[in-house]
């Protein structure tokens, strides 16, 4: 059999490395004769992604290889880190092309058949037309979210440039949702148009449609609407789109991240509680919250009455890094509150999410809305109640509450510094979403269950990475 290898390189943060690397072991077990490159980026200040980084060792047909440092755009320029993001990838392009080329000399004979970047790598594009490599988007968000930002062109060419969208409309029609999407739940970088991360997006946007292929981090049966509508987008041919997921990270940071918060007292406590009773809070390793809204929080989990596992962090003092675990938690919840849910709720840093999530005493996640924390959820069952904080997470929201009905919302639109969250909106939410007689409940099982059979012989997932594998294989020469 025809032996070939795959070239991976992502943007340096979690939400975006972590998939891109499963995904690539899914595709090299499913097919042995495929190897894996995975070029890595390095960047200064985020030690939770360095710990990553240096867990991965090369592994069966899986290899790693670090790039050279490339020289960091300053900072302070830009007004959105997604811009300083996309320069210090689009700096790093002569190291890519020398890697590539030394894969397409190697002496093990086997063809570079493919490239695949991620969202925010486009300016490989060119590095891969040059040499000659078909090049591919995986796309580690939601389908819907691919098809906005493929319509983010036209929509900026409907709305003059001088005008924000809110000003324009309260919702537009977007190709891939069968609702109108309300503006206030449009990704944040869509609020501010004169801000640089607007352009960098829409750059990026653009450049989608030039690469051979589409693989979202997604199934056909969770967004059929959207993925049945993703064969055009304005007139303009969209690359064949290949929905393989879910793919998720099964192990997660309790195999490489410093146990701070001691993962084992946690999961002890857990142990101790009843199946399914326990709502987990978490945010994200990105996600952080002003302290008037942990402590309406805090407020709203003593009038719930349930008992729950709370993950806060502190907001990070500089763009670069990532939100801390809070030294002294007393300081910023309520006076008496862990004493008063002492035994019923337990409050800690950066847990390692997935192996919560899995653990049976989870009945409930009020989740950021982030798309691989979704896919766990999804994946094991566990409910969720929406807060959504930065990024498309908004977006994400509305896809889970109107355009499928398998979430319960305490907010859909929320967003830090403009809006406050109540403690009886919260008390609220969590007793929807811990109702063990809910629709939504039942509907999310039943897409739980769905999202297993995929990838059995024949099930979706597993049919399209099939058809992936032949598209890779057939430049063969």
């Amino acid at each position: 059999m025809k032996k070939a290898k795959v070239v991976f390189i992502s943007t340096p943060t979690l939400g975006n490395i972590v998939p891109i690397i499963e995904f690539a072991k899914v595709l090299t077990q499913k097919y042995n004769n495929l190897s894996a490159t995975i070029l890595l980026i390095n960047i200064p200040q985020r030690p939770l992604v360095q710990s990553y980084i240096d867990f991965l060792t090369t592994t069966g047909n899986i290899h790693f290889r670090p790039l050279p440092v490339a020289d960091p755009p300053s900072l302070d320029q830009f007004e959105a880190t997604i811009v300083f993001l996309s320069i210090l990838i689009q700096n790093h392009t002569p190291h890519v092309k020398d890697a590539l080329i030394e894969l397409m000399s190697d002496s093990d004979s086997s063809q570079v058949v493919g490239f695949f970047i991620d969202m925010f790598c486009t300016s490989f594009i060119d590095v891969a037309k040059e040499l000659d490599i078909p090049c591919y988007l995986y796309f580690a968000s939601p389908a819907t979210f691919l098809s906005f930002m493929l319509h983010l062109p036209t929509l900026d060419a409907e709305v003059s440039a001088d005008i924000e969208f809110k000003d324009s409309a309260n919702e537009f029609n977007i190709l891939g949702f069968s609702n109108p999407v309300p503006v206030k739940c449009f990704p944040s970088f869509m609020l501010k148009r004169h801000i640089d991360g607007y352009s960098c997006f829409l750059h990026h946007a653009r450049r989608y449609k030039e690469t051979k292929g589409i693989v979202v981090n997604t199934f056909q049966e969770l967004e059929p609407h959207c993925l049945n509508s993703l064969v055009h987008d304005g007139g303009d041919v969209v690359p064949p789109v290949y929905p393989i997921g879910p793919v998720v990270d099964h192990n997660g940071p309790a195999q490489w991240h410093q146990d701070s918060w001691g993962h084992e007292n946690v999961m002890k406590w857990l142990d101790n509680q009843e199946p399914s009773s326990v709502i987990f809070l978490s945010f994200g390793s990105m996600g952080s919250l002003k302290g008037t809204q942990v402590r309406e929080i805090a407020k709203g989990l003593e009038k719930s009455g349930h008992p729950f596992l709370w993950a806060i962090r502190e907001a990070p003092k500089d763009k670069r890094e990532l939100p801390n675990d809070y030294a002294n938690l007393e300081e910023i919840l309520p006076s008496g509150f862990l004493e008063s849910t002492k035994g019923r709720g337990l409050v800690c840093g950066l847990v390692p999410q997935v192996t919560i999530l899995a653990h049976k005493a989870i009945g409930g996640f009020v989740s950021h809305c982030g798309w691989n924390s979704i896919l766990e959820s999804l994946y094991y069952g566990v409910p969720i109640g929406t807060w959504p904080i930065y990024a498309e997470q908004q977006l994400n929201a509305f896809e889970l509450v109107k355009e499928l009905d398998l979430a319960v919302e305490i907010t859909m639109d929320y967003r830090d510094g403009t809006t406050l969250v109540s403690s009886e909106e919260v008390a609220d939410g969590i007793k929807k979403l811990m109702d063990g007689d809910s629709q939504v409940r039942q509907r999310f099982k039943k897409m739980s269950e769905k999202c297993k059979e995929v990838w059995k012989e024949n099930g979706s997932s597993s049919n399209f990475l099939g058809h992936l594998i032949n598209e890779l294989m057939a430049v063969i020469s």
